[in-house]
């Protein structure tokens, strides 16, 4: 189905691999419309609970985009770009189901913005994260000015995003850019782990939470408002009776994602 992914679904647990590793996994235009058309059959899939974004091979998530691809661009052109690829992006912050990036390697430019649209990151030990695009002259244009200060804070994005400064994975721990750094052999496993877990509770109420956190960063949205509407429709879910009557009773609740 896709050109430029491998995809694997076991026991709900959908893996996403960008398959370029003879170019670092870049993003070219094409890896950018099967991540698009990827994210389409993610929301449409109801056997899809969880997700795994990974690159292939043992160097590289995502090593940047593909530089000749931006050779002679106008201005139209370029914001037209930065939309395109804000617009994936938005679409897997905004999965109802948790999206999580295993990084692998280098998470460079786009492969940092793509890491960071993930709901959250875990690093291999060999993992390094930059935005260098201001030494092409360039900053970052799928997000990443915005999502690296919500993520490490405005002083530390700023020195990051003006120096092309790169990090390791035990900085990114640090500033909080990932959740984990593990041994690379271990990095799927370990985001596995997490997802079975996370996947044994009520999928609309894992939606819920993720839509009222990303809403922190939505100026046009008040979180609040979002978090009070979003727990007041739980109410109306089988798994949120279903979860009280099993507190209630001692037993463990069987959701079932309505």
């Amino acid at each position: 189905m896709y050109q430029t992914l491998v995809t694997h679904l076991e026991n709900g647990i959908f893996t996403i691999t960008i398959n370029r590793p003879d170019k670092l996994n870049a993003l070219n235009q094409q890896v950018m419309s099967d991540l698009d058309n990827v994210m389409d059959e993610v929301y449409r899939n109801d056997e899809i609970k969880s997700v795994i974004i990974t690159g292939a091979g043992p160097k590289a998530f995502v090593a940047g985009a593909d530089i000749s691809e931006f050779s002679g661009a106008s201005v139209e052109e370029g914001k037209a770009l930065a939309k395109r690829g804000q617009d994936i992006f938005f679409k897997i912050e905004r999965s109802p189901k948790p999206v999580v990036a295993c990084v692998n390697g280098f998470a460079l430019g786009g492969g940092c913005e793509l890491a960071m649209s993930c709901h959250f990151r875990l690093a291999a030990e060999n993992a390094k994260f930059g935005q260098p695009e201001v030494n092409l002259g360039l900053i970052p244009g799928y997000g990443g000015t915005q999502r690296l200060v919500q993520l490490i804070g405005k002083g530390r994005a700023l020195e990051l995003l003006m120096s092309a400064g790169m990090i390791d994975a035990n900085i990114a721990l640090q500033l909080g850019l990932v959740n984990y750094v593990v041994p690379q052999d271990e990095l799927i496993k370990k985001a596995i782990a997490i997802l079975e877990l996370i996947n044994t509770k009520a999928p609309i109420a894992v939606a819920k939470c993720i839509e009222s956190a990303n809403a922190v960063f939505d100026e046009t949205r008040d979180g609040f408002t979002v978090e009070v509407n979003a727990f007041g429709d739980c109410f109306a879910t089988a798994d949120m009776k279903e979860g009280t009557s099993a507190f209630l009773e001692k037993r463990k609740a069987i959701f079932k994602g309505n």
